[in-house]
């Protein structure tokens, strides 16, 4: 049983968020929450939010932090969260963060821990321009750092694999500005409520041990 249960999972594009939830999920049953797939599922079951998040996506405007707090509010409200959660991809901000806090607090619940995978960018530029996507199930491949057993297919489902347009060494150097420019004052603000917890390896075996360690 973890320790410390209630997670967000911070870090830039190719910093292995998705990689390292999974092994952790291997192990312990947390609900692993990303809000894109909030979104998704919201619009798709026609919630009252989800027709309000369909409406501004569809005139190209960003959907408010309070309507995205909101869907996260109503998804840790769900049984499955009782065991803990990881929270990947949300908070982004400093205000995301602190209506986080207000959601958390009027279910009862708090933080236990904020993970950041801290990655030098070079690093991250050469993981996000070798990035590969299965077609069939979605699972992610690094042609550099976690390549397939057999080239440019899935070991999981057998499905093709493929790069996705937007994994070009602009838009990954664009995406990157965006992470520092939105997140550099929300790794401060969790440091400065000592939730902070800094991995710097780049060995995967490590960050994992380390990772086990610091939560179990």
């Amino acid at each position: 049983m973890l320790k410390k249960k209630n997670l967000i999972f911070v870090g830039a594009p190719g910093a292995g968020k998705g990689t390292f939830s999974a092994i952790l999920l291997e192990k312990h049953p947390l609900a692993h929450i990303s809000t894109g797939d909030i979104l998704r599922n919201e619009i798709k079951n026609d919630t009252p939010l989800g027709r309000e998040a369909a409406v501004l996506m569809k005139e190209g405007k960003l959907v408010p932090d309070e309507i995205v707090a909101g869907m996260v509010k109503k998804r840790l409200a769900e049984k499955d969260c009782e065991n803990g959660f990881i929270l990947d991809g949300f908070p982004r901000t400093v205000k995301q963060a602190e209506l986080l806090e207000e959601a958390l607090k009027e279910l009862g619940r708090k933080l236990d821990a904020v993970i950041y995978f801290k990655v030098p960018d070079e690093t991250l530029l050469q993981r996000l321009t070798a990035r590969q996507n299965c077609k069939k199930c979605g699972a992610i491949f690094n042609k550099l750092f976690m390549p397939s057993k057999k080239e440019n297919v899935c070991d999981h489902c057998g499905g093709e694999l493929f790069q996705r347009p937007d994994d070009s060494l602009e838009t990954a150097k664009s995406r990157l500005e965006v992470f520092y420019k939105q997140t550099s004052p929300l790794i401060e603000y969790y440091d400065g409520k000592s939730l902070l917890m800094s991995i710097t390896e780049l060995d995967k075996d490590k960050i994992t041990a380390q990772l086990f360690a610091e939560l179990e």
